[in-house]
This record gives C-alpha cells, sequence and structure tokens, in this order.
C-alpha cells in the first residue's frame, strides 16, 4: 500500500468503540489472547495515559494522574472490538519501593515475553529529556527479541518549534535510529496524531 493510501486510510478511520477491557496485576490474570494488541510503555509521568487518550479523542477512558507510579496493572482497552491497546505500568519512579518495581518488571517482561498476538510496542519518551537509561535498556530489550517498537517523544508543546528536532535528533542518536523513526507529539495540540496512528495501523496490518 502506498504512503498516499495509508494516509488517506487513517484520515477515514473512525473510532466507532473505546471501552476499558480488563486489569492483570499478575501473569495468572491476562485475558486470553485473541485479537491484535499494541503496547504502550514507557517511564512514569512521560503522559502515557494522556497519549492513549488523545488517541483515542476520549478525554478520561484512560485515567492520568499527577503522581507518577499509581498506574499497578496491565489494563486493556478494547477499540472498534477489533483490536486492544494494553497500558503497561510505568517504570522508573525512584520513590515507589524497589519490591514494587521488581514486581512491575516481572509483570511487564511477562507480558512481552508471553504475548503472541502483540503486534507493536510504543515507546513513549519526554521530549523534554529524549532516551533516558531506562529507555534505552527497554529499547535494546525489545529489538534484542524483534518486536516491532514505535518510539514517541511526547509533550513537545513544552518546547519551542526549533527544538523539536533538536530533541529528535538527540533520541535518534543515543538509540542508534533514524530520526524519521520517532513520531513528535503533543497530546494537548494533537500533534503527531495522525503519524502515530499510520505506524500503529502497519504493526496491526
Amino acid at each position: 500500500m502506498s504512503t498516499v493510501n495509508k494516509n488517506q486510510e487513517v484520515a477515514n478511520f473512525k473510532i466507532s468503540s473505546a471501552e476499558f477491557f480488563t486489569s492483570a496485576f499478575i501473569v495468572q490474570q491476562f485475558p486470553t489472547e485473541s485479537l491484535p494488541e499494541i503496547a504502550f510503555a514507557g517511564r512514569s509521568n512521560v503522559g502515557k495515559s494522556s497519549l492513549i487518550n488523545a488517541l483515542l479523542l476520549r478525554k478520561k477512558l484512560v485515567k492520568t494522574s499527577n503522581t507518577p507510579g499509581r498506574t499497578q496493572s496491565i489494563n486493556w482497552f478494547i477499540i472498534n472490538k477489533a483490536f486492544y491497546f494494553v497500558d503497561l505500568p510505568g517504570y522508573g519512579f525512584a520513590k515507589v519501593p524497589k519490591e514494587i518495581q521488581a514486581k512491575w518488571r516481572w509483570l511487564i517482561e511477562g507480558y512481552l515475553q508471553s504475548r503472541k498476538t502483540l503486534k507493536g510496542v510504543v515507546l513513549i519518551m519526554d521530549a523534554r529529556h529524549p532516551a533516558m537509561p531506562q529507555d534505552v535498556q527497554l529499547y535494546h530489550w525489545l529489538a534484542a527479541r524483534s518486536f516491532s517498537i514505535i518510539p514517541v517523544l511526547t509533550k513537545v508543546d513544552k518546547l519551542s518549534r526549533n527544538q523539536w528536532e533538536k530533541a529528535r535528533e538527540e533520541c535518534a542518536r543515543i538509540l542508534a535510529i533514524s530520526p524519521k523513526d520517532i513520531v513528535l507529539f503533543s497530546a494537548k495540540e494533537k500533534t503527531g496524531r495522525d503519524e502515530l496512528w499510520l505506524k500503529i495501523m502497519d504493526a496491526i496490518i
């Protein structure tokens, strides 16, 4: 499919339904694999919930919080009854006890290693602090396992326009990828929404 046709497909794509499906606090609670899944991963407080809400044009489907480390489960949301968005717990918040951090890591890795229906991982990073050490660690962990990775820099509205490309180029340098592979995103202004949807649909299809 040509880029023009793909862009038109995104433009015509309508979200007819987006609903919470289930949560899992332990691996044994994961739902039966059925529809394709796109996972969203990132450090605590990078705007993961806001990004998912912006993608779905919903204000409160995914609960947001000013307290990093609040999400303690993996949450599934069913979109158009055709695929799932999977919200993974944020990682790397220092004030969360180490035993809880270890539990989250076990839960996240258990999910990533076991889901045959997982089609791609949206790796979310803060544009003001691109590619922190834990972001790089997760990126290489995913890359070593041949996951389809979609790197995103959020909160670009908090930067001036001339800082956007600088942030993207710095992130690309650290991750050793092309700047074109990185989506610049603003949940507030919906910047990058269509581009991110295009990459998500490519991964699902």
